[in-house]
Parts: C-alpha cells; sequence; structure tokens
C-alpha cells in the first residue's frame, strides 16, 4: 500500500524535476528517494517515473496517479491543520521555512516574543541557502509558512514585511574609506571581498549589486557561514556587503551604506489561508521584524556626521 511519505516523495520529485534536487529538499540520500519512490511503483502495478540523463518525466501511468497524489497530501495537511484548531495557539506545532541569512538575523528577536506568547507552541525551522530553494520546498509542502523575498507568481497568500537594508562592513583601518556614511561600490572595484559560496543567494545579489556598479567583485574569501562575513571584514578581508541585522552589537570594524543603495523585500506567505496559528505568527512578524537595527542605525548617523561628508 502506499504511504503518505510516498507520495510526498513522487510529487516533490515531479515538482523539482530532478532526484538530486528532491533528496536536498526532503533532508534525504538520494538512494533512500529512489528506493521508496520505487516501493510506490511496485505498490501500483507500474513504473510511474522515466528516468532521463538530466530530467526526469511522468510515464502515463505516472500522469494518472499525480493527481490523486496531491490531493491526498492536501487531504493530510487538511486533517493536520483541523488537529492544530482543536489544539489552540498554546498547542501546535508550526513548520517555519526562511534562508540562512533571516534567520541569523532577523527571526530570532521574532521567535524569542513568539516563545513568550505562546511558551506551548512548537516550531520547527527549515533553512535553505536560496530564496529558489525555499520557494521550491514552500511548494512542495515542506512548511506552513515561508519567510523570504516575495515569490513571482505565487497563487497562496502573501503578507509583505518590509525593505531589508544591506550595509557594507569593512576593516576599522585608517583611510580605509572616505568619511562619511555612504560609500559608492564602484570605488571599492578595485578591492578584493569577503564573497559568498555559490549557491548562496547572497552570492547572487553581492554579484548583481556589483555589476550595477560596473564592476565583477574579486573574492578573497568565499564563506558558507552567512553571519561570518562581517566577521572577515572586519578581519581586513575585503569590504563585505551583508543585511544590516548580519552586522553584530559592538562590530569592531566600519559600517557603510552602499551607493546605489541594496535592499530586500520580504514577506511572509502561505500555500492557502493560514490557520489561526500560522496567521498569529505572521501578524507578530509583521510587527516585530526589525529591518535596521538600532545599533547599525546609530552607527550609520555616526558616521553622517564625519568631516568630509
Amino acid at each position: 500500500m502506499a504511504t503518505l511519505r510516498q507520495l510526498e516523495y513522487l510529487v516533490t520529485v515531479v515538482d523539482t524535476g530532478s532526484f538530486t534536487r528532491a533528496a536536498e529538499l526532503l533532508h534525504v540520500t538520494q538512494p533512500a528517494l529512489s528506493h521508496q519512490v520505487r516501493a510506490l511503483e511496485r505498490a501500483v502495478g507500474g513504473t510511474l517515473l522515466e528516468r532521463l540523463p538530466r530530467a526526469v518525466r511522468l510515464t502515463p501511468m505516472g500522469r494518472a496517479v499525480l493527481p490523486h497524489a496531491r490531493a491526498a497530501l492536501a487531504d493530510a495537511e487538511r486533517l493536520r491543520t483541523a488537529a492544530r484548531l482543536a489544539a489552540g495557539l498554546d498547542g501546535g506545532e508550526l513548520e517555519l521555512a526562511t534562508v540562512y541569512s533571516i534567520s541569523l538575523g532577523i527571526l530570532p528577536p521574532v521567535l524569542r516574543a513568539w516563545h513568550r506568547l505562546h511558551p506551548k507552541a512548537r516550531i520547527r525551522l527549515r533553512e535553505y541557502a536560496h530564496n529558489d530553494e525555499l520557494r521550491a520546498a514552500m511548494a512542495a509542502g515542506q512548511a506552513d509558512v515561508a519567510v523570504g523575498t516575495p515569490p513571482p507568481d505565487w497563487e497562496g497568500p502573501i503578507r509583505e514585511l518590509g525593505v531589508e537594508e544591506f550595509v557594507l562592513a569593512l576593516p576599522a583601518e585608517p583611510d580605509a574609506v572616505p568619511a562619511g556614511r555612504v560609500v559608492r561600490l564602484a570605488d571599492l572595484s578595485g578591492r578584493d571581498w569577503v564573497h559568498y559560496a555559490p549557491g548562496n543567494g547572497l552570492a547572487d545579489l553581492l554579484d548583481g549589486a556589483c555589476a550595477e556598479a560596473g564592476f565583477r567583485p574579486r573574492a578573497a574569501v568565499r564563506t558558507e557561514q552567512t553571519a561570518a562575513a562581517p566577521l572577515l571584514a572586519a578581519a581586513g578581508l575585503g569590504p563585505a556587503l551583508v543585511p544590516a541585522n548580519l552586522v553584530p552589537s559592538g562590530f569592531d570594524g566600519l559600517v557603510r551604506l552602499p551607493e546605489p543603495p541594496v535592499r530586500r523585500p520580504l514577506a511572509a506567505y502561505t500555500r492557502t489561508r493560514p490557520d489561526p496559528l500560522t496567521a498569529a505568527f505572521v501578524d507578530l512578524l509583521a510587527r516585530q521584524a526589525c529591518l535596521l537595527p538600532p545599533h547599525v542605525a546609530e552607527v550609520l548617523a555616526g558616521a553622517a556626521a564625519e568631516p568630509g561628508e
């Protein structure tokens, strides 16, 4: 008999178009995923997927089975939602998905406030390196709500949260940058940069911002740990472009605004109308999310008062 897990695996493979990609989103190994899909095929008595060199394709039987698999997963989600409604806000579990830079910067104060209000409500946090991964995971039913950039062509509800400011983190060296709170990205074209590992969405953002300023950033180091970028910049490896929320309090480097500005719109989004638990969290997030921390705003205000601007 087919299981919900097997149906979820089938739908995720179809939605991503790849066993490798599906395994990453499901947090399982590719052999385990393939084994479960083959078990599902044995259960239904036929081949559901044609394995091509660089893609997968539904067979006629697969096309017939897929709508029923989606319906079964939707029914299971409705069952889970009904159970949460019965449990109320103080006894449910919220599955929250986001990207690493948001889980490190914006979410911790929000989750602290949530825990104080609803100490019995549990949160399962799923983190991804790129907003494209986040959107695919959300579409595949991996979470109740996602927090990231607004996804294009999203059919479910979207709650806008505002625009997050990015700043330049630089070493505190004499004459490292001109006085003032703003630094032209083009003036840093000759520097080696603290960059992000390929696959991290912030790598694409940095490349895009520098391309707009007319150059390609040369990497002195690439980090997979988003929170390490400002620390590496302060250590003298080069400038880093980071979300303002990732600059730690007491940061011993310089913080400046880039010119042109670099900003990231943020939103919380769900597949369907959120249940009361999810809606309560999104409301709190919209109220509590701090897009420019006070300690960073204070540093920027101090830089604006420096002579020379």
